[in-house]
């Protein structure tokens, strides 16, 4: 039983990027790359030790999310005239899998190779019923150094018994200028999104598609995360937008592009998913993190590749349901580099 594996960290190390990941949720624990001077620096939020992790208080640092991302409204849905009840976590919805979804589950360790491209494999057996979802679903996910300033992370999920809702997403809250270096309102952003979901109070999608420009949300081009922040209803961004397809790379579409001025650091991200929650920690408050470090809100942004939130509920997103048999797949690239 998975249940009875025991949670480890595990390096991923290719001379000139280090990354660290827990079989428990699949988890970056650490990921250090160079700056403009070739100086390293951990840019992910989290823990010094495991057992913080284990202990509830992780605010989904650095783990896969599933079986389902982000929100269902009312944590409830119905497939194939079957009506399905999930835990309400984040009332008054179900978020990222519910209670005990594959962020807080220990992964089997099925492949780890170190070398010039080390890479990290680890699987997971979702039963039926679990968290109330329909169907046995055996889930894959693989961690590999592509390049030296590269991590690429693909995602795949098969049903066994019943057609059930499938989308993880990856939940890495980043701060280019270090972990422990304060918000991210003067990091940069640019996402390839012409469109984006609005949201209700309760952050459920409307079920409109919207476009960006003369909005707070447009990040068609550069900008500051924090220059509009402030015009944002609630407490900032925690919105789900459309990826365009004008830019691609080994069959994934640009994402979005991250650059922090003091460091010159960048992260490009790729992926072949049809949304990117954009998120910038607006419920982190006071988080002892790694080295005594103190996070607050907006101390990292997270980009969380998916399938449409509540996209269950709403008939006009792209369909989130696997039918048992096929395959989801899912396939990010983080690509840092240094800006000249």
């Amino acid at each position: 039983m998975a249940e009875q594996l025991k949670p480890e960290i595990f390096e991923l190390n290719n001379g000139t990027m280090r990354v660290k990941v827990t079989n428990y949720g699949c988890t970056i624990t650490s990921l250090l790359v160079p700056d403009k001077y070739g100086n390293l620096a951990d840019v992910v939020l989290g823990f010094d030790s495991l057992e913080a992790y284990l202990g509830g208080n992780a605010r989904y640092f650095g783990c896969i999310v599933g079986r389902v991302a982000n929100r269902i409204k009312d944590g409830k849905f119905s497939l194939n005239g079957v009506q399905y009840s999930l835990p309400v976590n984040n009332h008054p919805n179900s978020l990222h899998g519910g209670n005990k979804g594959f962020d807080k589950v220990v992964w089997e360790v099925i492949d780890y190779k170190e070398g010039e491209n080390p890479a990290i494999s680890f699987r997971y057996h979702c039963h039926d019923g679990e968290e109330g979802y329909p169907g046995d679903v055996i889930a894959t996910a693989t961690y590999t150094l592509t390049s030296s300033t590269t991590l690429r992370l693909d995602m795949e999920a098969v049903p066994h018994s019943k057609p059930t809702p499938i989308s993880l997403a990856q939940h890495t809250y980043w701060n280019l200028a270090g972990h422990n270096s304060g918000d991210v309102l003067e990091h940069t952003a640019q996402i390839w999104a012409s469109h984006y979901t609005p949201v209700d109070h309760t952050s459920i999608p409307t079920g409109e598609i919207l476009p960006v420009k003369d909005t707070p949300f447009d990040f068609t081009t550069e900008k500051k995360i924090g220059a509009s922040i402030s015009e944002v209803p609630g407490l900032g961004y925690d919105h789900n937008y459309v990826l365009d397809s004008k830019e691609e790379k080994l069959g994934l579409k640009h994402a979005a592009k991250i650059k922090d001025p003091s460091s010159s650091r960048v992260l490009d991200l790729w992926t072949d998913a049809p949304g990117v929650q954009f998120y910038t920690a607006n419920y982190v408050n006071g988080v002892t993190g790694k080295a005594g470090a103190v996070y607050e809100k907006h101390s990292g942004v997270c980009l969380e590749t998916q399938g449409f939130p509540d996209a269950i509920n709403q008939p006009n997103f792209p369909s989130v349901v696997v039918q048992p048999g096929e395959k989801y797949s899912h396939t990010m690239l983080f690509e840092f580099s240094v800006a000249v």
